[in-house]
């Protein structure tokens, strides 16, 4: 008999992990190229970690989050366009939060402080307007559409509109995996990272870790597409490097199982494993790359054996969520530049097959 394998699960994204929830609010009207996405918990919150490895970052409750501190469970994540002004963002989140008497309890009834962590990336003036950034209203809107529910989008919505990837539009991915076991892994990581995500073979640095449901037939470019890319990459700008913060890789890896706050700390801090294997160079001075680690508590509590297989499979789930989001991003125009996607700028990785060669893709997990 063939042991059970590790797989993605039947939506293949964050919503896997049981007890989650995700809403985004975009705002691609001109002068904006931001958004932002909401991961809501239920009622009682959820257990977090956090561990913050870029340079320059930007985040918002990250402190509470330290094992040695007191609270143990939050009740949304917010990941933010806007830098540092977009923080404003988790303000909405918190007062939807409020208004439906969910939070800390601090009192009597309805008296609560809901705990939203959040982190941003850096897209101002990528709309035109350099003022164009998420408010409280925008953190409201994705609060509102995580209440309601629905299916994941990815590519360039909520916190990844305004997203590029190193020299390619950048955005919003996600994956998960289902262990033999019957335990989750999800993440959903807003790429925008400083760093390339793709050799200079046109292929992805994570390529390898890509499961067939993650990108069907995809295959090496063309030597055309190639120099075509590499014309385009000698007339483009080039990264004004020494402003800080100019990019940023940030997200949530989750899992269904029961962890201490503790282990969901370990788990962000593995899940940048995948960042590494995803973004070449990671963590650099300009990004802020930070993820959260969540444990939603539906499963059980893990031996160590379990543990270490959670370990093992999250940072593989965080670079196909990187690898997902360039794949659904699409070219974007506006006032301040163009930004072209993956399918544009290699249109030949998704020919059909000739002959009996087969896809260059990773091995399944």
């Amino acid at each position: 008999m063939t042991a059970q394998r590790p797989g993605p699960g039947p939506t293949n994204s964050l919503l896997d992990v049981a007890g989650l929830r995700l809403g985004q609010a975009t705002r691609a009207d001109p002068p904006h190229l931001s958004g932002v996405s909401v991961v809501l918990a239920g009622e009682q919150g959820v257990v977090a970690g956090v561990d913050v490895r870029g340079g320059g970052p930007g985040t918002r409750e990250t402190d509470l989050l330290d094992p040695r501190n007191v609270v143990e469970r939050v009740h949304a994540i917010a990941l933010c366009g806007g830098s540092a002004f977009g923080l404003a963002a988790a303000d909405g989140v918190m007062q939807g939060l409020y208004t439906d008497g969910i939070g800390l309890p601090m009192g009597g009834p309805g008296e609560v402080v809901p705990l939203v962590p959040a982190a941003v990336i850096f897209d101002l003036g990528r709309g035109g307007d350099f003022a164009a950034r998420p408010d409280a209203a925008t953190g409201a809107q994705a609060y509102a559409a995580a209440k309601a529910g629905g299916p994941v989008e990815q590519g360039c919505v909520g916190a990844g509109t305004g997203a590029k990837a190193g020299g390619l539009k950048g955005g919003v991915g996600t994956a998960s995996v289902v262990l033999p076991g019957g335990a989750a892994i999800g993440a959903l990581i807003v790429c925008n990272s400083l760093g390339e995500v793709i050799t200079p073979q046109g292929t992805f640095h994570a390529q390898r870790y890509l499961l067939p449901a993650d990108a069907p037939a995809l295959r090496a470019p063309d030597e055309q597409d190639l120099a075509q890319a590499a014309a385009a990459a000698r007339t483009a700008a080039p990264m004004p490097v020494g402003r800080p913060g100019l990019a940023t890789t940030i997200g949530v890896v989750a899992t269904d199982l029961s962890l201490t706050k503790a282990q969901c700390a370990k788990l962000a801090g593995v899940g940048h494993d995948g960042i590494a294997r995803a973004v070449d160079p990671a963590h650099t001075m300009l990004d802020g790359d930070t993820l959260f680690g969540l444990a939603t508590g539906q499963g059980e509590v893990p031996d160590l054996a379990l543990f270490h297989e959670v370990l093992t499979h999250a940072p593989r789930v965080v670079s196909r969520a990187i690898v997902r989001a360039v794949l659904a991003a699409t070219s974007t125009t506006t006032s301040a530049g163009t930004w072209r996607s993956y399918r544009e700028a290699f249109p030949s990785a998704f020919a059909e097959p000739s002959g009996d060669a087969s896809p260059d893709r990773g091995p399944h997990e």
